[in-house]
């Protein structure tokens, strides 16, 4: 069980030390980051960054890092070098998995243009085998409310990555707004997803906000994530179960961190 850092970004920004110190207080043992820019990591070099989670008693198996076009140069037919370092980065904090959480819209324009995404995913995860890591993929909403030639765009790229290759990471709230349903998606692909972003969703409390749900301590939802976890130990195949809250209504980030922490171990983690 872990918390995605985005959870307390704010918190992370002004003092990531004290920030990561307060979550190991709470009795969290491992972070998954969401912020790597210029070869660093919430404004520290991977080594660095591993030095100070390393004197917490912290994990850093998995990171978020958009994989972009930018990132894959056709005429080579390889990655850039800005990818190469990224999963060199990466394998340097320790992660188990490298995580992007994006699909740009010019790679998935039409069924050929998405198959050869999908192929540079795999090859992604081929250029992070050779470090004892697993590419991974993190959804959103769009790949539930857009269709290619009749088929929803996230069976699709279940079908057409490697599991071997590409790990899933399944978002279970992300998806509830555009129809997505977990319980539904775990069924109908056992054993497929290796991580979990673990969330629960009310009505949108802000009515200028484009999402119709947002995110809630964990339990006082409406999506059923108790029951979605459960399902996802006995048959996703579902190894990380990462925490994220995004919306916080009256508490704070940190305090629902907190409460998040003391509803995943009521139910077992």
């Amino acid at each position: 069980m872990g918390l995605q850092l985005y959870s307390v970004r704010d918190d992370m920004k002004k003092d990531p030390s004290g920030t990561l110190k307060q979550l190991a207080d709470m009795g969290y043992k491992y972070v998954e980051h969401a912020s790597y820019v210029n070869r660093k990591m919430y404004g520290m070099a991977p080594a660095d960054f591993k030095k100070l989670l390393d004197g917490l008693g912290l994990t850093m198996r998995s990171g978020h890092t958009a994989m972009a076009p930018k990132h894959w140069d056709s005429a080579k037919n390889d990655f850039t070098d800005e990818w190469k370092f990224t999963v060199d980065d990466a394998a340097i904090c320790g992660q188990k998995f490298v995580i992007s959480p994006w699909l740009d819209k010019s790679w998935y324009k039409d069924m050929d243009t998405l198959k050869h995404s999908m192929d540079i995913f795999n090859k992604s995860g081929e250029l992070c085998k050779k470090q004892g890591m697993k590419f991974g993929y993190h959804n959103h909403n769009f790949e539930f409310s857009t269709q290619i030639d009749g088929k929803q765009l996230y069976d699709l790229i279940l079908e057409y990555t490697d599991p071997k290759l590409v790990a899933q990471q399944m978002d279970i709230g992300n998806m509830y707004g555009a129809g997505g349903r977990a319980l539904d998606i775990l069924k109908a692909h056992p054993g497929r997803f290796e991580l979990m972003h673990v969330k629960d969703e009310i009505k949108a409390t802000k009515g200028e906000m484009a999402e119709p749900y947002e995110s809630t301590v964990l339990g006082k939802g409406v999506i059923g994530t108790k029951e979605i976890v459960e399902l996802a130990k006995k048959s996703g195949g579902t190894t990380d179960f990462i925490i994220e809250q995004e919306s916080y209504q009256s508490i704070t980030p940190i305090e629902s961190a907190k409460q998040d922490f003391a509803v995943m171990k009521e139910w077992g983690f």
